[in-house]
């Protein structure tokens, strides 16, 4: 049994009811909605459905997950769970789901939620998106720490952190193999003993998604990033210190880490779910030498028409743009199979609410929470007066294309990484992902992101006005 089966994401509920589980291959995980409006969606939703064997699969997921109701939860619970506070008063009030207006939590996977119907009296209750709250069934056991690589300025937590970890807590450290071999580590004799604890892993060779607890990192926002690719599935909560140069995403300071660092182990922390995109990247078979980039791959090639396949989970953004070439960008952008714009420009930008305080922002587009359930679609300098950034909803599929009147091939890279060509044919597809990064706040998700706001990026920042003196106020009244 691994470490990924003893834990999962549940909220309390004000009714009783039936439960909503999910099955994989690994067994079904915990419940997730319970309530009696759910038993009158399910109505609505088909004639044909019974308590004992209605199921649907997912449409964001591509049929990926399949969801029922009355299934008997088989396999243990899961250790972390995200609880959300009950909701206020009358029995009667809609319940929104608290994490999105669409989206259901439950073993760390997003889908489209079944929607309760709407009560007559069209009372809606939207339950306040600090209410998540990360909690334990069983104390974590494993932890992954990342650290930013070739920073000498962070070898002293580094290592503070891991003797706290394995001496003060007990727990089962994974590193990745390069950060053991920095000189500053191998030449520390004092270290030596501490570092052979360690559980070591190289990037694109190890699978350790199933043996992680919980994830620390030390660095700037690319150690969240790197964390994000690092697990193509389900990701274990993510608690960030700010040790980097911006911090927007690592909102924790180190200076009293052991006390924030109890405070997770113990289960008292708010958490934010960040919607992650599903990138699927589709080429022609060209020439067989043509090196497969890493990423969640489907057997490397499609067999029905021998096209090359590949995954990807993306936090941020993935960025489309004209590369080294100097004529304009020249892409179609397609939305549920539909042609909606075509870019001409320097390139264009698809971005989950997380990534909209990055590349996206520089480009002008509106800075969106991460727990607004949608996808931004910004052009990168189009020639065009009128091309405003968009924002569409989460559960479409969008599908980026070369036109077939481009100069020139186009580039892609996702959250700043795996950069690869785009040629005549090839197609990349973008969806919100089923497996959101949790991030564990230092207050609340709302707090946590209006202080980083202005800390980080200097929002609305500006001298204030000066008001009159008090002698000119009472000139005015006379006056009127």
């Amino acid at each position: 049994m691994s470490l990924r089966d003893n834990w999962h994401f549940d909220k309390p509920t004000t009714l009783p009811g039936n439960d909503l589980t999910r099955h994989n291959e690994e067994g079904t995980s915990v419940f997730l909605i319970s309530t009696m409006e759910m038993e009158q969606e399910k109505m609505n939703l088909s004639k044909e459905l019974s308590p004992d064997s209605a199921s649907y699969n997912c449409s964001a997921c591509h049929g990926d997950e399949t969801w029922s109701y009355n299934h008997p939860i088989r396999g243990r619970a899961k250790s972390r769970s995200l609880s959300a506070s009950p909701a206020l008063g009358s029995t009667k009030e809609f319940r929104e789901d608290p994490l999105s207006p669409w989206a259901v939590p439950g073993d760390n996977v997003w889908t489209k939620g079944l929607r309760a119907a709407e009560p007559t009296d069209h009372h809606v209750h939207i339950q306040d998106p600090a209410s998540q709250r990360l909690t334990w069934n069983k104390s974590p056991k494993s932890v992954l720490v990342i650290k930013k690589i070739r920073d000498a300025s962070l070898l002293q937590p580094f290592k503070e952190l891991c003797i706290y970890l394995m001496e003060e807590n007990n727990m089962i450290v994974y590193v990745e193999k390069k950060v053991l071999e920095d000189p500053a580590i191998v030449s520390d004799e004092n270290f030596g003993p501490v570092k052979k604890k360690f559980c070591t892993f190289r990037e694109d060779y190890d699978d350790i998604s199933n043996q992680i607890d919980f994830i620390i990192c030390l660095g700037g926002d690319g150690t969240l990033l790197y964390a994000s690719s690092l697990f193509q599935g389900s990701v274990p909560p993510v608690m960030a210190f700010h040790l980097g140069s911006l911090g927007f995403l690592t909102p924790f300071n180190f200076e009293n880490f052991q006390s924030q660092v109890n405070q997770v182990i113990e289960g008292n922390a708010a958490v934010i779910l960040r919607s992650r995109l599903k990138v699927r990247v589709v080429k022609e078979p060209r020439d067989k030498k043509t090196a497969i980039h890493n990423g969640l791959s489907e057997n490397g090639l499609d067999t029905e028409g021998g096209k090359q396949a590949m995954q990807y989970q993306v936090l941020n953004e993935v960025v489309i743009d004209r590369g080294p070439s100097s004529y304009l960008s020249n892409v179609d952008v397609y939305l549920d199979g539909h042609l909606i714009t075509t870019v001409q420009g320097d390139g264009v930008i698809v971005s989950t609410p997380t990534g909209s305080t990055a590349y996206a922002a520089a480009a002008g587009a509106s800075m969106v929470h991460p727990n607004v359930p949608a996808i931004m679609v910004t052009p990168i300098c189009p020639h065009s007066l009128s091309f405003r950034p968009i924002v569409v909803p989460a559960g479409v599929e969008l599908k980026i294309m070369l036109s077939p009147e481009a100069r020139n091939t186009a580039w892609v890279s996702f959250d700043g990484r795996k950069r690869q060509e785009i040629r005549h044919g090839d197609s990349i597809s973008i969806t919100t992902s089923c497996y959101p990064l949790p991030s564990i706040c230092v207050c609340d998700p709302v707090s946590d992101w209006f202080e980083s706001l202005a800390q980080c990026l200097h929002w609305n920042v500006r001298k204030k006005q000066a008001h009159f003196p008090e002698d000119e106020e009472d000139q005015d009244e006379e006056d009127s």
